[in-house]
């Protein structure tokens, strides 16, 4: 009988800067995501997101906008090239706002983050369900700028 995969709620954010572009990070120098990580202990989703933004890029000034809603799917494989089944996340996504520019990541296994024009996360992302969750919310954040 095949295990269950295990179940786990992340929290994350699309972080737009004064230019408009969006923050996305390297996760493990593999693939590329929005910034987002497991919600710890009694962490609130919301503030699960900022920490994992904080961790993944350096940013803490981020000025909070809206909720975009929350999906699910596989993790990504360790080499990014595929899905592991064996664990399922809920991820809680919200919007953000920051006059931060320079980007220095402090957690060691997400190594990278740029800023990208909106046009660019979809084709740069790597997992299929956060490329289709981006495009759904692209109108919320496109008139903002």
């Amino acid at each position: 009988m095949k295990d269950e995969p295990k179940y786990t709620q992340s929290g994350g954010g699309v972080v737009l800067n004064r230019d408009g572009n969006v923050l996305v990070v390297s996760q493990h120098g593999t693939s590329w995501s929005l910034p987002k990580g497991h919600i710890e202990g009694n962490e609130k989703p919301i503030d699960a997101a900022r920490r994992e933004i904080f961790e993944e890029s350096g940013i803490t000034n981020l000025e909070y906008i809206k909720d975009l809603g929350d999906y699910e799917r596989n993790k990504i494989t360790p080499d990014g090239l595929g899905e592991d089944a064996s664990e399922r996340k809920k991820i809680y996504v919200f919007l953000f706002k920051t006059k931060e520019d320079f980007l220095k990541p402090v957690d060691a296994e997400n190594p990278e983050a740029r800023w990208v024009t909106k046009e660019e996360v979809p084709e740069l992302l790597t997992h299929q369900k956060d490329k289709d969750f981006f495009s759904g919310i692209l109108d919320q954040i496109s008139n903002l700028y």
